[in-house]
């Protein structure tokens, strides 16, 4: 989460196995590789100019052998606009290789109005 905060690409994209696919909430409908998706790390970090909120909320975490799972709701936005900040659903699979744990799937969404089509970021846990 500091890494966001801190707009260290590098730190975010750390944990990525080179073979990550990735569900991302803008623009693309998949990212496969960590080059691809460092990429978009890094396009996304130009839309955030000032401090930023990026907090995590109702971690679970499940673990066997040498896959896991975590699922959370992720609040984000600018810390000096809280109209603009929301909730955002993360799911990430893991796989255990050479000892670490890496991440091979990223999803990130926002629930939505199926009738209007928009997003729904103002829902709170």
């Amino acid at each position: 989460m500091q890494a966001v905060r801190d707009r260290d690409i590098p730190g975010i994209t750390a944990p990525y196995a080179d073979d990550i696919v990735a569900f991302d909430a803008i623009k693309e409908l998949q990212f496969k590789g960590k080059a691809v998706y460092q990429a978009h790390w890094e396009m996304c970090m130009g839309f955030c100019t000032g401090p930023m909120t990026f907090e995590l909320a109702e971690l679970t975490v499940y673990a066997d052998g040498e896959l896991g799972l975590a699922h959370w709701l992720n609040r984000c936005g600018p810390s000096d606009d809280e109209s603009q900040c929301g909730f955002m659903r993360v799911t990430v699979g893991y796989r255990k290789t050479a000892g670490l744990w890496r991440v091979i799937h990223e999803h990130w969404s926002a629930p939505f109005d199926v009738e209007t089509q928009k997003a729904l970021f103002d829902l709170k846990p």
